[in-house]
Formats: structure tokens, C-alpha cells, sequence
């Protein structure tokens, strides 16, 4: 790796640690802490994803036309105002306009680190970047989350005062060690012909592949990601009699599993066709789903069921390994020259939209209608495999694997050279 790219990292694996510090425990802060009550709660969690949903297509636009460090910049600054004035605040309006700020400056920082990961990398290493970049942010939020654990004390306010603190002064470490990043040139919208926000967009949608990558995408977080802590949590407490402690055991399982299986899927990954990957992580995903149906409606011992939700979120991992050095650089191979950031945010949009409304529909289902929910995302787990093969007739052979594409090349080349002297 070089300079620019070690930065990059170090400050994925900050940005990440700061977020652990306080995403675990915000309900708890807002809800019982500040005496704010539930709906005060799920309202804060539910400005994280408007203000996401808001922010995104301009924060595209943005990084098209200024680049990404200067985005990423001004992201920062705004979520360490925000985590700072989130843990100062007591009242529901205070709270509430933290949690915007936070919430914004966390969704534009992605496309922004995402954008820049290109920029600095290669077709030939960008697999192992966004590996390493999902590596690093795991490896944060489950650290950060262990250390805040540990300071926290929910009978007095001060503690999470401190959380918020270490998070704002997290992102603000950031802001100086990405100011010192010299990133390559690379082609911007600004170089190019004027071209208005609204022709940006139709051209990103009418690229189908683009299109049907974030319908992908879309079902990818909903089935997965918007379940984690919502409906599949209340699933095994509610049906697999799951204890919360054993519950902290299987998110730790799952990170676990991404944390030793990252790097040990790469070799696999950069062999295959990027949409063929992606539908192996279907197949996982939907044994995944079957195991926590035994768990919840098999007539095993409480032993059995225990641990086989547990292995429900370490299936869970698994998938998650084979997709981090997958998606995020085909979103990039999609892109047209200099349009990466809107890609890169567009897809984050996607992604904002699914994890809203995941938890939304799977939260109640998973509380009280145990069979049905096992099965709709068992299905939904199946549909991810239909739509990878769908997308991988849309896809060049350079998009979809790109490691034979290059060995291809390298091969016609070599033969050219070889018969050149006898053409003389």
C-alpha cells in the first residue's frame, strides 16, 4: 500500500472505533439516561436514516465535482459537532438536531472514504482494499463497543458525556490525518463539459447494470444488515428463547467470522466471477436462515438452540467476507470516468434505504410471527442468487472478473510480441 492508502485506512479503522463507542448504547442513553422515553429513542434511530437518505445525492454530486477529501472534510467536522452536542444534550429538540448532524456526517463519510479507496488503488488491488477497508471497520466497531462498554455506566449521564466526547475526538484525529493524505490525480466532472445534477442521474440510470446492482443491493441489506439487530435479534429471543447474553455472543461470532475469514476468501473471490460470489453468499445466507428456524421451531435442547443462532450469525459473517471485496469495486468498474463518487453514493443511498426499512418490516415479524419470517427471508436469501445470475448477463467480462479479463490480455499481448518478428 502506499502513503495515501495507509491513511485511508487508519482513518476507516478511527472513524469505526468512534462509532463503537456510542451506536450500541444509544437507545439506552436517549430512552432512559436523558428520560427522553421510547419514541423520543426510535425517533433519533430513525433521523440517522433520513438524514442519510437526505444528504446522499448531493454528497455525490459533491465528491463528482470537488473530489473526495474536501467532502470527506467537512463530513467529519459535522459528525464531531454532532456526537459532542448529542452527549451535552438533555432536551428531545437538542437530541434530535444532534443526532441529524451526526447522522449526516456518518452517511457522507462512506461514498467519500469509498471514492478515495478507488482513487488510490487499482484494478488489480481494489479487491484487497475494500477487504482490508470492511477488515479495519469491524475490527473498530467491535473494539470500540467492548472499550465503551466498559465506561459506560447508565446510572450516571456523565459517562456517556465521556462516550460522545472520545467519538467527537475520534472524528476530529481523523480530520488531521486525512488533511495530510496527497491523493493522485484523478478525472473530475469538474473537467469535463458542464453537466447538470439531474442529467448525472439519468445517465447513472441508464446504466441497467448500475440499476439492477442496487436492486441487488437493496435486497442484499434488507435480508442481512436490517436484521441483525432488529428482527433476527427478536426472533431468538422471542421464539429461540435466546438470552441477551448469548445474544452478544453470536454478534460477536459474527464479527469474529469476518475478522478470520476476510483475507482467507480473497484467493476464492479474485478466482470467480464477482456475480457468482454474490450468489454463493445467497446460497449461505439462506442455510443461514434455515439454521435459525431449527433454532426457533426445532425441538432441540435450549444447548442446541443456543448454539445454533449463534451459527446463524457466524453463516451471516461468512457472506459478509465474500461481498466486501465485491460489490464496492464492481460499483467502481460500473462507474464511467470521474462519476465514481455518484456511484459510490448512490449505492449508499441503496444501502440507507434498505437498513430503514429492514428493520421496520422484520422487527415486528420477527417478534410474533416466527414461521412466516424464517421463510420470507429464506426466500428473499434465495432471491439474492436469482438477481447475482441476472446480473452477471448485464456484466463485461472485465466487470465480472476482471482477474481473467487481465490474464487474457496479458496472454494475447504475449502472443503478439511472439509473432512479431516473423510478420517483419
Amino acid at each position: 500500500m502506499g502513503a495515501a492508502m495507509r491513511r485511508i485506512h487508519v482513518g476507516n479503522a478511527l472513524s469505526a472505533f468512534g462509532l463503537g463507542f456510542t451506536v450500541p448504547y444509544l437507545y439506552v442513553y436517549v430512552a432512559q439516561v436523558r428520560g427522553l422515553g421510547a419514541m423520543t429513542a426510535g425517533l433519533v434511530l430513525a433521523v440517522f436514516a433520513v438524514a442519510a437518505l437526505i444528504v446522499l445525492p448531493f454528497a455525490g454530486r459533491a465528491i463528482v465535482r470537488r473530489g473526495p477529501l474536501p467532502v470527506l472534510l467537512v463530513a467529519l467536522v459535522t459528525a464531531a459537532v454532532g456526537a459532542l452536542s448529542l452527549g451535552l444534550s438533555n432536551g428531545a429538540a437538542t437530541v434530535l438536531l444532534s443526532a441529524s448532524a451526526l447522522g449526516a456526517g456518518q452517511a457522507v463519510m462512506q461514498p467519500a472514504l469509498a471514492t478515495m479507496i478507488v482513487d488510490c488503488s487499482t484494478t488489480e488491488t481494489r479487491s484487497r482494499a475494500f477487504a482490508m477497508q470492511f477488515f479495519l471497520q469491524n475490527l473498530g466497531l467491535g473494539v470500540g463497543g467492548l472499550i465503551g462498554g466498559h465506561l459506560v455506566d447508565p446510572t450516571e449521564a456523565g459517562s456517556f458525556t465521556v462516550l460522545f466526547s472520545i467519538e467527537a475526538v475520534m472524528f476530529l484525529l481523523l480530520v488531521v490525518v486525512m488533511a495530510t493524505v496527497r491523493m493522485p490525480r484523478a478525472p473530475r466532472l469538474a473537467d469535463a463539459p458542464q453537466q447538470s445534477a439531474g442529467a448525472s442521474w439519468k445517465q447513472l440510470l441508464g446504466n441497467r447494470a448500475m440499476v439492477q446492482l442496487c436492486v441487488l443491493g437493496f435486497v442484499l441489506f434488507f435480508a442481512c444488515y436490517g436484521q441483525f439487530e432488529s428482527g433476527l435479534s427478536a426472533y431468538g429471543v422471542e421464539a429461540a428463547g435466546i438470552s441477551t447474553s448469548a445474544l452478544g455472543t453470536a454478534l460477536a461470532a459474527n464479527t469474529l467470522m469476518i475478522v478470520v475469514a476476510q483475507f482467507a476468501v480473497l484467493r476464492f473471490v479474485e478466482r470467480r466471477k464477482r456475480s457468482r460470489v454474490i450468489a454463493s453468499v445467497g446460497l449461505i445466507w439462506a442455510v443461514a436462515w434455515a439454521v435459525a428456524g431449527y433454532a426457533g421451531l426445532g425441538d432441540g435442547s435450549q444447548a442446541m438452540a443456543t448454539a445454533a443462532f449463534i451459527s446463524t450469525y457466524a453463516l451471516f459473517g461468512l457472506g459478509e467476507a465474500l461481498l466486501s471485496p465485491t460489490l464496492a469495486p464492481l460499483v467502481a468498474d460500473l462507474a464511467p470516468t470521474g462519476m465514481a463518487g455518484q456511484y459510490n453514493s448512490a449505492f449508499a443511498l441503496v444501502k440507507q434505504l434498505a437498513l430503514a426499512v429492514g428493520p421496520a418490516v422484520g422487527g415486528p415479524m420477527g417478534a410474533s410471527l416466527h414461521a412466516p419470517y424464517i421463510v420470507v427471508f429464506l426466500l428473499f436469501s434465495l432471491g439474492i442468487t436469482v438477481l447475482a445470475v441476472r446480473l452477471g448477463r448485464q456484466l463485461t467480462e472485465a466487470q465480472n472478473h476482471p482477474s481473467a479479463a487481465r490474464s487474457r490480455v496479458v496472454a494475447q499481448s504475449g502472443a503478439a510480441a511472439g509473432q512479431a518478428p516473423a510478420h517483419v
